[in-house]
């Protein structure tokens, strides 16, 4: 199994490692920073343990912090050979719709990044009463083409799933794909073709069911695949060995594959 999706550096220390030892038996786990700070301590678990890898980005609700010395900063720790990835970034209206154009800026910039590094994009996007966020987010993707990216969380959004499929994306389907209400989510993972389909679990956010209400960590992630076999009409070892095989395509975790960069 692999968790292509969490912060384990937002879980208290005994927590985080509870849930490492919990997950030993996974493939990989992708851990994400989301500001200077909480990048050096993504990488710090990443070095600590083989199967924990780490993306490192700046969070849209962190945009205004954008400087060129964390530029300079980003730029220096993308370079980690355990970086698989940039982000997470996008666009969220939700927590911080005033710093829209920092977000923009943040966004733009961590594409560069990515590009530069040929490291795949980790994408946030949520907004508050409207779907404002998901339509811009798809006319960026579809202005700047990514040539790699993950639509991570996925809420099921029309268009993000016309854009997402035009262009290749890879789909993280996180805890609310068990939720009893989410029928439309469900329907939406029927659309992805299986070689997109990635699981995550936005750890310690995000629980599935039947953990709502409580922290969520790496190995919940069971009860997400286990939905999504069940809405593809697959096994659980097929769902498991399909999604697998995707991150590792998307994110390239084989230790075999790592360049040192750093």
């Amino acid at each position: 199994m692999t968790d292509t999706h969490c912060h384990l550096d937002f879980m208290e220390p005994q927590e985080t490692q509870a849930a490492i030892e919990a997950s030993r038996d996974f493939k990989a786990i992708l851990t994400i920073g989301t500001n200077p700070v909480r990048n050096r301590n993504t990488l710090a678990l990443a070095e600590a343990h083989s199967h924990i890898w780490a993306a490192v980005g700046l969070h849209p609700t962190e945009a205004q912090l954008l400087s060129p010395e964390l530029e300079a900063d980003l730029q220096h720790l993308a370079q980690h050979p355990k970086v698989r990835a940039i982000g997470e970034t996008g666009l969220d209206f939700y927590w911080t719709p005033e710093t829209r154009q920092a977000q923009y800026r943040t966004l733009d910039f961590q594409h560069q990044l990515a590009a530069s590094l040929e490291l795949p994009l980790i994408f946030h996007v949520r907004s508050k009463q409207d779907d404002l966020a998901e339509q811009e987010l798809a006319a960026w993707l579809l202005y700047n083409r990514p040539s790699r990216f993950v639509l991570h969380a996925f809420a099921g959004h029309p268009k993000l799933i016309e854009v997402g499929l035009a262009l290749g994306a890879y789909f993280g389907f996180a805890g609310p794909l068990t939720y009893k209400k989410n029928v439309a989510l469900r329907e939406a993972a029927k659309q992805i073709p299986l070689e997109r389909l990635l699981i995550e679990t936005d750890a310690p956010f995000l629980p599935p069911e039947p953990y709502r209400g409580k922290r969520n960590h790496p190995a919940l992630a069971r009860f997400t695949l286990a939905k999504l076999a069940e809405i593809r009409g697959l096994d659980l070892e097929q769902m498991e060995q399909i999604t697998d095989q995707n991150a590792q395509a998307c994110f390239a975790f084989n230790a075999d594959a790592i360049v040192n960069r750093f």
